[in-house]
């Protein structure tokens, strides 16, 4: 069993790992093919479907998994599974009509509207069809999973770069590469998961619904309000300034998206032994205080040397006409590694599976990211949302560390305090 859960461990870190370096290429092909300002028609596109896939992700793993464990037989798996796809699939639906009517309503231009509407296809199909991933972690079966990541990431890589190689400048066709993407793994999920799952008709069950929208609120919850809060700032900056400013700020946080999903990385290597497996909840806060410091010191490291290499890495990766973006990459840098405190020591929270504190922490800093760059940014343009970025990580690490000082087990309780 333990050979069995390390090798799904290495095939999840793997696909982690060629997705960052995928996305690097990616994104550098994409700024050289589309220029600073067609890279800011798909980055403003990609911000607000970012934000609406949110809404499809109800009923997600913490939800699905837990119930999938405790009951083995196939046709009851199957069950869920189907209800659980629905769900997803109705939230999918929901969150493509909500962009469809903020673009409407904020009287945005077909330069903006055509590629957002393009890469919005992936709203209805990766989330509801992500569920069976939910399915082959339950089973401990990563690799299947991992293998059609890697097969999709291919094909857009490949479809990027023959847009790129063409000279290609047109927004839409590149969306359209990016598209292909979600299509290929749900087919290859469903596939595999059909050729698998019973055969029987499920009736629908709306207690069933009811039970597993409930239970996933507060984990829905808290993923809409952390993806808002990463990229509301986008939102809110895109008015206020140029475009060729906010494409500059765009390819400098494209950078560090890719910066920070090391902290992930690392924390989903270290966190199923150190923390998740210690019986003892002192134990495991001694572990997460340890693993926090770590991921803090990398987050350090990184940021500081991204910072001092920052001219050499936007040429490298975008060309001499994001030169601009250089100076807001080693500002931001230099706060990215906040993050890295921040998922440290919001594996305390998981540990004693309490997604309330997990979603009061995302509400906070979605309100505070708000709240600074509506202030800051009509008055400092891009260094006001880079002002509302370091706060609201700031913000998220305080939040952090008092749910670590505050929450223990007294002695001779039988229930975990935070008081």
């Amino acid at each position: 069993m333990q050979r069995r859960v390390a090798s799904n461990l290495v095939w999840m870190l793997a696909e982690r790992a060629l997705q960052v370096g995928a996305g690097i290429g990616i994104v550098a092909m994409l700024a050289r093919g589309l220029g600073p300002e067609g890279f800011a028609h798909f980055q403003y596109a990609q911000a607000v479907v970012y934000i609406a896939a949110s809404i499809a992700l109800i009923c997600g793993g913490e939800v699905v998994i837990p119930r999938l464990v405790a009951d083995p037989a196939p046709a009851a798996q199957h069950r869920l599974m189907a209800h659980a796809f629905v769900l997803r699939l109705a939230g999918g639906m929901l969150g493509y009509l909500l962009m469809c009517i903020f673009l409407l309503v904020t009287g945005q231009s077909s330069a903006f509207w055509i590629p957002a509407l393009i890469l919005g296809l992936a709203i209805v199909v990766r989330e509801p069809f992500g569920i069976i991933t939910a399915w082959t972690q339950a089973h401990t079966r990563n690799r299947p999973n991992t293998l059609f990541n890697l097969a999709s990431l291919t094909a857009k890589t490949g479809l990027v770069a023959v847009l790129f190689a063409t000279g290609t400048r047109s927004v839409p066709a590149y969306a359209a590469a990016f598209s292909v993407e979600p299509v290929i793994i749900a087919i290859l999920l469903s596939s595999y998961y059909l050729a698998r799952a019973p055969r029987a008709r499920v009736s629908p069950e709306p207690a069933l619904v009811r039970e597993l929208f409930r239970d996933g609120m507060l984990f829905w919850a808290s993923f809409m309000l952390m993806m808002a809060s990463r990229r509301v700032d986008q939102l809110l900056l895109k008015p206020q300034v140029t475009l060729a400013e906010f494409g500059a700020y765009a390819a400098a946080m494209q950078i560090l998206d890719n910066f920070i999903v090391v902290a992930s990385i690392l924390a989903a290597g270290l966190a199923p032994i150190y923390v998740y497996a210690q019986p003892a909840l002192e134990r495991a806060r001694h572990n997460i205080a340890k693993i926090a410091a770590g991921m803090t010191a990398v987050g350090l490291a990184g940021g500081a040397t991204i910072a001092l290499c920052a001219p050499w890495i936007i040429h490298l990766l975008y060309g001499a006409a994001f030169a601009p973006a250089a100076r807001v990459l080693q500002l931001t840098a230099l706060a990215s590694m906040l993050v890295f405190a921040d998922v440290g020591l919001t594996l305390l929270p998981v540990y004693l599976r309490r997604p309330r504190l997990v979603a009061m922490k995302w509400g906070l800093a979605f309100v505070v990211t708000i709240l600074i760059d509506v202030i800051a940014i009509p008055r400092l343009g891009v260094t006001g949302a880079i002002l509302g970025y370091a706060c609201a990580n700031l913000l998220s690490v305080m939040f952090g560390i008092l749910v670590w000082l505050r929450c223990r087990r007294p002695a001779g309780a039988g229930e975990t305090a935070c008081a």
